[in-house]
C-alpha cells in the first residue's frame, strides 16, 4: 500500500511553513514526482523545484497554461477494477487546468518527468489525433461495446477545449458509432454540446455527471480554482435536464472538515434537475499526499493535522503506516467510500439525503444494443 506515502516534502527548504499561494492555481510547489533523481525522503534542499518567479510585492507570479500537443497512439484505456462503474475511458488531455488540489489524477504527470503540482495545472498535453484514433478502435471487428466514460483522469471540458473541441470531436465519434458513454465535469462548457448530446439522450446513448464538491463559492475558489463556481455548475445541471440528457451529481470528493455541506449539495443539485447522485471520498496516492498536506497548511493550518487525521480514520490506517507517511487504503475494496467508523457516518448521510430527496444512487441504464462498427468508419451517421 505504498501509494499513500508521501514521497517528498512540499514544505519550503529551511522553514517550517509552505510557499505562499500561487494566484489562481491550486498549487504553489513544483513538486518533485517520484521517478526524479532529485527525489529525496523528507525534505527537499533543492531549490529549483520551487516556484521562484514573484511580482513586484514579492508575491509568486501568476504562471501561464502552456498547451503542448502529441500524438496518440490509443485513445481507449480498459479497466478492471470493480469499484468503477466504467469499462473504458478516454481522456483527450494529460493534465488540467482547473487545478484542484484534490485530484487523484495528479501523479499521473509523474510518467510525463513532470510535476504532480504545478506542472499538473499548468503544462497541458492536447491529444490532437485522438478522434481519429478512437474512430479506427471503434470501427475494428474485434471491439466489444461496453460504458466508455469521457474525462475520467482530466476534465474533458477544461478551459482549451473551447479552442482545440477535441471533446466535441470525440463525440461526434461516440454519436457515428452508435456508441453509449458517459461523462464528466466540472465546466459549464459542456452546455457548447448540447445539440449532440440532446438527441445522443433520446436514444439513450449518454449520460452526463457534473461534480459539485460545495455550494461554498470561497472554498471552491481555492480549492478548485479555475472550475465553474458552484452556482454555475448548478446552472449547467439545469441546463442538461431541460435538454433531456440524463444527469446526475458528484459530490466528491468528501474532505473531512472541510467539505460539509453534502446534504445541502444534493439538495440543490435535485433542484435544478439532477436524478442521480454519488460520492467518493478523498484519496491521497503517490505525491498527492504532499500536496495535500502544503494546501492545508496555506489555507487551513489551524486545523490541518485534524483534517489528516481524519483522512486516514476514513481509510483506516494504522499507527505504524502513519508514522510511515500512509494517509489512504488503496485497496479497491476501500478507497473509493473508505471503511470504519467514520466512513460509515459518512454512508448514512448520504443514503438517508438520497432517500429523502428522491435521488437514484445507480448510475443511468444505456443501451450497447446500438453499436454499430461500421457507422464508426463514416459510412453513415446515427441521426
Amino acid at each position: 500500500m505504498n501509494s499513500g506515502r508521501n514521497p517528498g516534502s512540499s514544505i519550503g527548504p529551511g522553514t517550517n511553513t509552505p510557499r505562499p499561494p500561487v494566484k489562481g492555481r491550486g498549487i504553489a510547489t513544483q513538486v518533485v514526482h517520484r521517478f526524479s533523481p532529485q527525489r529525496r525522503d523528507g525534505f527537499s534542499q533543492d531549490e529549483d523545484i520551487w516556484w521562484s518567479a514573484v511580482d513586484e510585492e514579492g508575491l509568486p507570479a501568476p504562471v501561464r497554461t502552456q498547451v503542448t500537443f502529441e500524438q496518440a497512439r490509443s485513445a481507449l484505456c480498459g479497466n478492471d477494477s470493480p469499484d468503477i462503474f466504467f469499462e473504458q475511458s478516454v481522456n483527450p488531455y494529460r493534465g488540467c487546468e482547473h487545478g484542484c488540489v484534490y485530484c487523484y489524477a495528479r501523479p499521473t504527470h509523474s510518467y510525463l518527468n513532470l510535476s504532480p503540482g504545478l506542472d499538473f495545472e499548468t503544462r497541458i498535453i492536447a491529444k490532437r489525433n485522438i478522434a481519429e484514433v478512437l474512430r479506427e478502435e471503434l470501427s475494428s471487428p474485434s471491439h466489444r461495446p461496453s460504458i466508455v466514460n469521457i474525462g475520467s483522469a482530466t476534465d474533458c471540458y477544461q478551459p482549451v477545449e473551447r479552442e482545440l473541441g477535441l471533446t466535441r470531436s470525440v463525440i461526434e465519434v461516440m454519436r457515428d458509432a452508435r456508441h453509449p458513454f458517459s461523462l464528466i465535469t466540472k465546466s459549464s462548457g459542456v452546455e457548447r454540446d448540447l445539440d449532440l448530446l440532446s438527441e445522443l439522450a433520446g436514444h439513450r446513448l449518454v449520460a452526463a455527471y457534473v461534480t459539485v464538491t460545495t455550494l461554498d463559492a470561497q472554498l471552491a475558489r481555492i480549492l478548485e480554482p479555475r472550475a465553474a463556481a458552484p452556482h454555475r455548475r448548478l446552472r449547467t445541471i439545469r441546463a442538461l435536464a431541460d435538454a433531456g440528457v440524463r444527469v446526475g451529481v458528484s459530490v466528491a470528493p468528501q474532505i473531512p472538515f472541510i467539505t460539509e455541506d453534502m446534504e445541502q449539495v444534493l439538495a440543490a443539485a435535485r433542484d435544478a434537475g439532477a436524478t442521480s447522485a454519488f460520492y467518493t471520498v478523498i484519496r491521497l496516492p503517490w505525491e498527492l499526499n504532499g500536496i495535500m498536506r502544503e494546501w492545508l497548511e496555506q489555507h487551513y493550518p489551524d486545523r490541518a493535522a485534524r483534517v489528516l487525521a481524519r483522512i486516514q480514520d476514513l481509510h483506516g490506517v494504522d499507527a505504524a503506516k502513519r508514522l510511515a507517511g500512509v494517509s489512504y487504503d488503496s485497496s479497491y475494496v476501500a478507497r473509493m467510500k473508505g471503511s470504519g467508523v467514520w466512513a460509515d457516518m459518512l454512508r448514512q448521510r448520504f443514503h438517508k439525503a438520497c432517500e429523502r430527496l428522491g435521488f437514484h444512487r445507480e448510475r443511468s441504464e444505456l443501451d450497447l444494443t446500438q453499436y454499430r462498427p461500421a457507422l464508426a468508419k463514416g459510412q453513415g451517421v446515427l441521426f
